[in-house]
């Protein structure tokens, strides 16, 4: 061979080589690449704070095993008196929410249903004291999700916007919407479908998000796949305008509060499925979001199940209690050991500070009062993805604060099962704090089971202390 053959070998290998390793390059940063713009499109993140969120993710393990509250086991302590209010069912009940409100300003408290068996919303109306009439407000509402009691229209009267997923379980197809029951002061209530054919609703909150002085809505869209979080400016006349903010898959809580002080009105959101994650939208005042990721699990199976906003520890900002125990993408239906109780103790500027309390499998609900007077605030739980076959295995629970953030656990109950919400307030105007709960029966055992109940409580506590 030639020197110049040789040469012209020599060339081509070093050509090749060159293109090898190119593609190497273009592999090993365009696919990883590629992903995070994805990941920038579908989350609404710049690039930049999507490697921050991984790298936030990637710690988040070692943040859960670090930051746990003292929580201590204790005897049980019966002060709680059951009641069945509302229907009576002879089929496994399916209730994904109940409400507790004054609906028609009487001095009495009330109770509002979604029953995604039937498909309505209703009213448990007590009146007189401690007499209960359900009454259907609105059929033909496929799997009500979420129910709020608010005046959207501003006419004095109470009105009710309705987060409706279409179907209970997982579906891509786009059968959500938001309805909104407009109270004619007489409570009937005209419906009115706002959106429809959208990703499967999980919750819809109002408020005035671009301090125009109307209502406007803030939506989570579980979906499946393709899954939204959005707010609706009100344009006036029945009109809105969306404006997306996000489009991951699993949100299933939309917050609409001013957590940080500054006079406008600002969104907590929870989203699950494989993200497992809480956000800040923080308004600019005029409707104007910026995204903050507050926290997310390295678990994608963590299985969130719901927040809600307490200032737990008495400090004058509003904290951020969180339960996970989901499990509807087991078939069956199955709970999980790392399901539980947490709060994200808020230190100020937007930065929240994580606290495992404990295990509760199944875990859905956690709600905050002071149910022994004592002037701080007690942790109450409900189970909907237990192990029910454990006779140990609780449907609901409280953690007794018994001071500087530490808590007794103590079993409430273990029957009903399958306790899938649970509100606070104060039914028979005693001073105390009372629950209701509403049960979901989509696998069995069948053979404890409840539709609405009222837990009245009974005052012992009290004598306790």
């Amino acid at each position: 061979m030639t020197n110049s053959a040789k040469q012209k070998k020599k060339v081509k290998t070093q050509i090749r080589n060159i293109l090898t390793l190119v593609l190497v390059i273009v592999i090993l940063v365009g696919v990883p690449y590629a992903i995070l713009k994805y990941q920038s499109g579908k989350s609404g993140m710049t690039i930049k704070e999507v490697v921050q969120r991984k790298m936030i993710k990637s710690d988040g393990s070692e943040s859960e095993k670090l930051s746990t509250s003292t929580v201590l086991d204790g005897e049980k302590k019966d002060f709680l008196i059951r009641q069945h209010i509302g229907l009576d069912y002879d089929t496994k009940p399916m209730i994904s929410h109940v409400l507790v409100d004054d609906l028609d300003n009487d001095g009495l408290l009330d109770v509002i249903v979604c029953d995604a068996l039937d498909n309505f919303v209703s009213w448990i109306r007590q009146y007189p004291e401690n007499t209960y009439t359900e009454t259907v407000l609105a059929t033909e509402l496929i799997a009500p999700a979420h129910v709020q009691v608010k005046d959207f229209d501003g006419d004095g009267d109470k009105d009710l916007l309705v987060a409706v997923l279409g179907l209970l379980y997982p579906s891509n197809d786009k059968i959500g919407s938001i309805v909104y029951l407009e109270n004619d002061g007489n409570f009937n209530f005209k419906k009115t479908v706002i959106v429809d054919r959208i990703a499967r609703v999980a919750d819809v909150r109002a408020g005035d998000l671009d301090g125009d002085g109307d209502m406007d809505l803030a939506a989570a869209q579980f979906g499946y796949d393709d899954g939204e979080t959005r707010w609706m400016e009100n344009l006036g006349n029945g009109e809105f305008k969306t404006h997306m903010l996000q489009n991951l898959s699993g949100p299933i809580n939309v917050e609409i509060v001013d957590i940080d002080a500054d006079s406008d009105l600002d969104l907590i959101v929870l989203v699950s499925q494989e993200w497992e994650e809480i956000y800040c939208y923080i308004n600019d005042g005029s409707g104007n979001f910026r995204m903050k990721l507050l926290w997310g699990s390295d678990n994608e199976d963590f299985g969130s199940s719901g927040i809600s906003l307490y200032d737990l520890n008495q400090d004058g900002k509003l904290d951020i209690l969180y339960a996970n125990g989901d499990a509807f993408d087991y078939i069956p239906p199955e709970g999980k050991p790392w399901h539980g109780l947490q709060w994200f103790e808020n230190k100020g500027n937007l930065e929240f500070e994580y606290h495992r309390l404990c295990d509760l499998v199944g875990a859905y609900s956690l709600r905050a009062g002071d149910a022994d007077k004592d002037g701080d605030l007690d942790l109450f739980a409900v189970s909907a993805f237990n192990l029910w076959e454990d006779p140990a295995a609780q449907s609901f629970i409280w953690l007794e604060n018994v001071g500087d953030m530490e808590y007794i656990r103590r079993d409430i109950t273990n029957d009903p099962t399958h306790l899938m919400i649970m509100q606070t307030g104060d039914f028979n105007k005693d001073g105390l704090i009372d629950f209701v709960t509403g049960g979901m029966y989509p696998y069995p055992p069948f053979d404890r089971m409840s539709r609405v109940t009222l837990w009245t409580n009974d005052g012992s506590l009290i004598s306790e202390n």
